[in-house]
């Protein structure tokens, strides 16, 4: 992990937001729209926001480990959907997940990476 200020919060922030994306991957799904193609956008930005947001904390020889445990989460949804009777697992789920991850590493390679020590000095600068 970086050298934050607050690791604990950040890290307990991070289960948070698994526990929501398991929550919403395990949730019911609506009537609603193609789901078919709304579904794979949904899956591949979700995990492009979960790699940017582990990149922001971890340094860049970590990413390779954030990327293989998210495509690790990835799978395990889908094995838990394929439990329920009113989800469905999808090999094409995991290769939106994978995309999603790639591009969120990507990201962070080209800038983005580290963004929560940027966050943690500019609330140091304006709350001192």
């Amino acid at each position: 992990m970086l050298p934050l200020n607050y690791p604990i919060r950040w890290r307990i922030a991070g289960v948070l937001l698994l526990l929501a994306v398991v929550a919403f991957a395990m949730a019911p799904v609506s009537n609603g729209p193609d789901w078919n193609v709304s579904d794979k956008w949904a899956h591949g930005v979700t995990f492009a926001i979960l790699a940017i947001w582990y990149c922001g904390q971890y340094a860049p020889r970590a990413y390779v480990w954030i990327a293989l445990g998210l495509l690790i989460f990835g799978a395990l949804i889908e094995v838990g959907q394929s439990m329920l009777t009113y989800r469905t697992a999808e090999l094409a789920d995991l290769s939106a997940d994978l995309l999603g991850i790639v591009a969120g590493i990507t990201i962070a390679l080209v800038g983005f990476g580290g963004w929560s020590l940027r966050v943690e000095r500019w609330l140091q600068k304006k709350f001192g």
